[in-house]
């Protein structure tokens, strides 16, 4: 199929790309890893697609007062290959895991997030970092928790008149560890199941992706921070958080087997890492 008829716009400033999209019925292209196969299907038909690939300053990616900022026009791929995703290890370690490299090489950080796909990986890394949402809009920016940006599948509360301008991850602390995993029927595929960690002391955050209609966090204490001693734990997480229905691909029970044996493994991982 085709996509239905619509007009295009490249700005010159974001406020010039809000303007067209507080016109309505207009969509914010970026990478277009998402949109453009909506748009052949048909799933979705906008009257305009708000092309924001070269705007001024959404190209920053930079570390400023500990966080690592991630503009709305950097490529995954840039980011992956960027010699600073070494401080946010976490970022640096599911970003393989995004789709195939050809894809990445087009697709953009904020992109995934704003498209909110219950598998992606990059919502729940932001998720399990408390990472922090920047989004433009008539009244002005707004800052919104990566951990309240999705609302549900495929949907954040990212409003018709506002587009998202970067993503800002805590740098990586001294006595931190980190985990991520997850399980696909190929590499790209969408995961059935996969977890995010962060690990310091005997505390840790857990996001679980693949599972539900958006990233399930959950905050934990680890009083056996084995992979044997956290089995127990994880496995009644996992019964508790996994909501998605059963497909083709694997029940929910499977679902929730995955996620409990991924969830210990990376926990006691991070440990690990955290404590050398």
């Amino acid at each position: 199929m085709k996509a239905a008829p619509f007009a295009y716009c490249r700005p010159d400033s974001v406020d010039e790309a809000v303007g067209v999209l507080a016109g309505g019925d207009a969509k914010v292209l970026a990478g277009g890893q998402s949109l453009v196969p909506v748009l052949a299907m048909r799933l979705g038909r906008p009257g305009t697609l708000v092309d924001i690939t070269r705007l001024p300053g959404l190209d920053a990616l930079v570390i400023e007062d500990g966080q690592l900022h991630v503009g709305a026009a950097v490529r995954q791929r840039a980011l992956e290959r960027s010699s600073l995703a070494g401080a946010v290890p976490l970022v640096g370690r599911a970003l393989p895991f995004v789709g195939h490299r050809e894809l990445r090489s087009r697709g953009t950080v904020c992109g995934s997030l704003a498209h909110a796909d219950p598998a992606a990986e990059l919502p729940a890394v932001a998720a399990c970092l408390g990472a922090s949402v920047l989004v433009r809009g008539p009244r002005g920016e707004r800052v919104v928790p990566a951990r309240e940006f999705v609302t549900g599948a495929m949907t954040t509360g990212l409003g018709p008149d506002e587009l998202v301008t970067g993503v800002r991850f805590a740098v990586a602390q001294p006595g931190e560890g980190f985990g991520f995993a997850e399980i696909a029927r190929r590499h790209g595929d969408f995961a059935l199941a996969g977890v995010a960690v962060r690990v310091r002391g005997s505390s840790a955050t857990l996001a679980a992706f693949g599972v539900s209609d958006r990233p399930v966090v959950r905050e934990l204490t680890l009083d056996d921070p084995t992979e044997a001693g956290l089995r127990p734990m994880t496995d009644a997480l996992a019964h508790e958080i996994v909501d998605t229905d059963g497909d083709a691909h694997g029940s929910r029970g499977y679902r929730a087997r995955l996620l409990g044996v991924l969830a210990a493994r990376e926990l006691a991982r991070a440990h690990r890492e955290a404590h050398r």
